[in-house]
């Protein structure tokens, strides 16, 4: 199955933050909030799947989940609650994470977020409008159809590394000869051009071409609750799971736990 994919051309974004807006408003995320673990109200968060980050010399450069071909968050989550799609994007179940955090652990470019502020929180990320996108509510991500300069494509992962090294080759002055994403840490679905280094974009200065999964796990023995029994992590699962289910028991005003007499026969 194609990979369907996002090139980003630095060179052509003018920062105007209407990704950003088209984003917020088809997934509903709401307002920034001035939490005191961020650094900024725009850096990425749980209402912020993508941002603008400004560079020198009016250099705006688009940050989001880079859906990455091997993505390690979707190799330590123990619920398969991260998972990468046939189509290229990695995606979230909600119902079924346990909220081990691992995936923020592993994740090479620090792009997942958890709703810290929340009595049931999730993991947050840029989900490429996936679900829209396959219903056929949406023809392409809302951010690439929002962008008024097409600094930001969506497309077939190969078709818009043609478009890449076309670019590159046509005006080899401009461009650093390089495509990020088209190796890095394996590939990723999400693709850059720009005539700026974005090494900054990456959370870990080691990263390399070699997929990191088959790595993740060494790093995540260094995590001490890596190595809980299985029953702990059986009970913790069931811990986490039966409290979310009485919280929205609450929330809508039933009882719990709920009972199943109407159903017996």
């Amino acid at each position: 199955m194609n990979q369907m994919s996002i090139l980003t051309d630095v060179t052509l974004c003018i920062g105007c933050e209407e990704c950003v807006k088209a984003c917020k408003n088809t997934n509903g995320t709401g307002e920034d909030q001035p939490w005191r673990w961020q650094r900024k109200i725009d850096d990425l968060s749980a209402s912020r799947w993508t941002t603008i980050v400004s560079r020198p010399e009016k250099h705006y450069v688009r940050k989001q989940c880079r859906h990455c071909l091997e993505p390690a968050c979707a190799s330590v989550c123990p619920v398969g609650a991260m998972h990468k799609t046939p189509e290229g994007p990695v995606v979230y179940n909600p119902k079924i994470c346990m909220g081990c955090r691992y995936c923020m652990m592993a994740c090479p470019y620090g792009i997942p977020r958890y709703t810290w502020s929340e009595a049931v929180p999730y993991v947050r990320k840029c989900i490429m409008c996936y679900d829209k996108i396959k219903s056929g509510e949406l023809q392409q991500p809302a951010c690439t159809a929002a962008c008024p300069q097409k600094a930001t494509i969506y497309g077939n992962r190969e078709e818009l590394l043609q478009i890449a090294h076309k670019r590159i080759e046509e005006k080899p002055d401009l461009y650093i000869p390089k495509v990020y994403g088209e190796h890095d840490v394996g590939g990723t679905s999400v693709l850059y051009l720009s005539d700026v280094s974005l090494d900054f974009l990456g959370l870990k200065k080691e990263m390399d071409d070699k997929p990191l999964p088959p790595r993740t796990w060494a790093f995540l023995k260094e995590v001490p609750y890596v190595f809980v029994g299985v029953g702990a992590l059986m009970y913790g699962t069931y811990w986490v799971v039966e409290r979310r289910m009485r919280l929205e028991a609450e929330r809508r005003g039933e009882p719990w736990p709920p009972s199943h007499e109407k159903g017996e026969r």
